[in-house]
């Protein structure tokens, strides 16, 4: 009997304001580190850690520390963080990072390619993007002592940011996902779909939401972690039986929220999130089941003037 725990956490989102509080003195270098500090035992203590990368590695910026900026065409914000939180995030001990969601394209078809080369350099891996047509047919499966872990990850739409290839990012279109799926379950014991969908602010899914996962859940997917929202959705638990009989559990997160930000729009919830672990069992026969679900409440404490603020995530 082998059993692990997976954890997940929602998302990474690096605004201009966090990632000046990172800054160094004397010169462009950031120290991401402290910002995590409170929460690093509850990372360090699973055995796969996964969250959404809500920023892109596009490189420095033109103009000297001005990481955030606005896409001209649309307006919406667009994201680009230092290297140095490829680093952090690897002595956090994350193992995978999603990389499909709206932010993705931010720095167009070279950021998003080069925000995965910083992450091949230290050592993570990633799904949801792809720099060419062959990277985007090969799964993100992960041994963890001997149970295999495939991890998968779409997006609704990049904030209207086109893309000059389809298979840079994947949408959120349920005959790929179903497809997806049925090739990884060749290979994998235990599947988590992740899901970059619903509204900005909702506390609740909408119909759309459980539309989709009902059919992600019909197509073979153990859990689906969601994100987008910014604030905290329902944690769903079920038992189903499968094709042989035996009653198996599953887990969606609609949203896991912010698991760092700054608060949005005066919403205090937007620097709430959570720390999903999931303990997964394989046995003799070699049958993988999820067996148990914990959670983590998360904040974000931000403390000190405007332009001179410190943030550090730390558990409820």
């Amino acid at each position: 009997m082998t059993t692990i725990t997976i954890a997940a956490v929602g998302d990474l989102l690096m605004k201009a304001p966090i990632i000046a509080s990172a800054r160094l003195d004397g010169g462009g270098q950031y120290d991401f580190d402290p910002m995590f500090e409170g929460v690093k035992p509850q990372l360090h203590n699973a055995n796969l850690l996964i969250g959404n990368l809500e920023t892109t590695f596009s490189g420095k910026p033109r103009k000297a520390g001005k990481y955030e900026t606005r896409a001209p065409h649309t307006g919406y914000p667009a994201f680009n963080c230092p290297d140095e939180l490829a680093g952090t995030l690897k002595r956090l001990n994350f193992d995978v990072l999603t990389t499909a969601n709206n932010h993705c394209m931010d720095g167009g078809t070279s950021g998003l390619k080069r925000t995965l080369n910083v992450l091949d350099r230290h050592g993570i891996k990633h799904t949801g993007t792809s720099r060419s047509a062959a990277e985007s047919r090969r799964f993100t499966v992960v041994d963890v002592n001997g149970i295999k872990v495939g991890i998968l990850a779409y997006t609704t739409g990049t904030n209207s940011t086109p893309y000059p290839k389809a298979y840079l990012v994947n949408r959120i279109r349920l005959g790929r996902i179903a497809s997806d799926i049925k090739a990884i379950k060749r290979r994998a014991d235990f599947v988590i779909v992740c899901l970059h969908f619903g509204l900005e602010f909702h506390r609740t899914p909408n119909a759309r939401q459980k539309s989709i996962v009902n059919a992600v859940f019909k197509y073979g997917a153990d859990a689906i972690l969601g994100a987008h929202p910014h604030v905290l959705q329902p944690v769903r638990v079920s038992n189903v039986r499968d094709r042989r009989g035996i009653v198996k559990k599953r887990v969606v997160a609609y949203s896991l929220g912010n698991f760092v930000s700054t608060r949005l729009r005066k919403n205090v919830h937007t620097q709430r999130g959570l720390i999903l672990k999931m303990k997964v069992e394989k046995n003799e026969k070699g049958r993988t089941r999820l067996v148990g679900v914990s959670k983590v409440h998360t904040k974000v404490d931000s403390h000190g003037e405007i332009g001179n603020r410190t943030y550090r995530v730390v558990p409820m």
